[in-house]
């Protein structure tokens, strides 16, 4: 081999191990590899209680879906919506649990009772359309969307040996931390475990998430366990009680359609502003001012209270209303950091553009100090 040619291998050595270094891990593995076990209780009206898409009927129409989960022949297969943040030592994992019914109250009762609660908010707004804490005092509703953060801390590249430190879950419009089984960080309760995914509880009617640790006692009508499993299943057909679920990026499903105010999908339109996030670019930190603009912050829905489940960008805490709207998904790492007081050492900024950045033209970048 000649010197040239000698020279040559070697830079392409170089080049090929610069790039092994620095390649990322695609967002459905890391999605996969942690995705949690969704333990869902079963209430009087199972279908309601079943974990699917917003699409399960073929449709991206909010306002059918309350009726066509009644419909056996409609599917109501097994999926989980996700996105993925990175930091040079964490991944912030967003896991979003669509049902088609909210029916807290009851699958009758609840939307009448909404209905009635609703006339009272229109009376106390003075025949405005309620807003707010008073659109909210609903206790059925049609659609409902609560969900997890999962924060994994990295062990270099290897995802086998990444671990689960922090955990945080919506549950009607509360967001409450958890840290693992045997850690004396303060926080609002302990999650265990199986190998690397969460095992979590699904209260049944509304959904709400906590850490299994933290369930009731038995429901009504039992329980189905959802796993990961790179596959759709119908609960109805499953034996055991054990269904697969599959994974639904978030980035390619419910975020296109997050702008187009002439659909049935969203409802509710509101100024997200500009979100300002640090991402590492060309080795160093630079924050990226991204105008957000007008986002659909409820899906439509018709039966009982009216356009009340959300997106997760929508996603809201009321121990946290002053926060910037959608700052819980859109810069998941700022808000951990807030959450369980961790120190000036934890890292915020992002190892690369996030999904919704990427589609939007940044507004101003200014490199800070890492």
């Amino acid at each position: 081999m000649s010197v040239s040619c000698l020279v040559l291998f070697v830079l392409a050595v170089i080049v090929g191990l610069r790039a092994a270094t620095f390649a990322q891990v695609p967002d459905e593995q890391v999605a996969a590899r942690f995705a949690p076990v969704f333990h869902q209780a079963l209430a009087e009206h199972p279908r309601g209680d079943y974990i699917t898409n917003f699409d399960f009927d073929g449709d991206w129409d909010g306002t059918n879906n309350w009726d066509h989960a009644d419909d056996r022949s409609f599917k109501l297969k097994g999926y989980i919506y996700y996105s993925v943040a990175e930091t040079p030592t964490h991944y912030f994992i967003h896991y979003a649990v669509f049902h088609a019914r909210d029916y807290k109250g009851g699958d009758t009762n609840g939307v009448i009772y909404s209905k009635l609660l609703r006339e009272g908010a229109r009376i106390l707004s003075r025949g405005a359309e309620p807003s707010g804490k008073l659109a909210e005092a609903v206790s059925a509703h049609e659609n409902d969307m609560e969900g997890a953060l999962i924060v994994v801390e990295k062990q270099g590249k290897d995802l086998a040996a990444a671990r689960i430190v922090f955990v945080e879950t919506l549950h009607h419009n509360m967001f409450s931390r958890y840290v693992p089984v045997g850690s004396d960080r303060p926080a609002e309760g302990r999650f265990t475990a199986d190998g690397q995914h969460v095992e979590l509880y699904v209260e049944p009617k509304g959904h709400g998430i906590v850490p299994w640790e933290m369930h009731a006692d038995k429901p009504e009508k039992g329980w189905l366990v959802y796993s990961y499993a790179a596959r759709a299943d119908d609960p109805e057909t499953v034996t055991g009680g054990l269904v697969g679920y599959d994974l639904l990026p978030i980035s390619t499903t419910l975020w296109p359609k997050a702008r187009d105010a002439d659909t049935q999908t969203y409802a509710l339109f509101r100024d997200f502003g500009t979100m300002s996030i640090s991402i590492l670019s060309g080795g160093a930190a630079v924050v990226k001012k991204v105008v957000l603009g007008s986002l659909a912050s409820a899906f439509h829905g018709k039966v009982g209270g009216v356009n009340v489940a959300r997106p997760p960008w929508g996603w809201v805490s009321n121990d946290h209303l002053d926060d910037p709207p959608g700052i819980w998904f859109f810069d998941p790492a700022r808000i951990v950091k807030r959450d369980f007081a961790l120190p000036d050492g934890f890292s915020t900024v992002y190892t690369r553009v996030p999904f919704w950045a990427a589609a939007a033209a940044p507004q101003d970048s200014t490199a800070v100090n890492r």
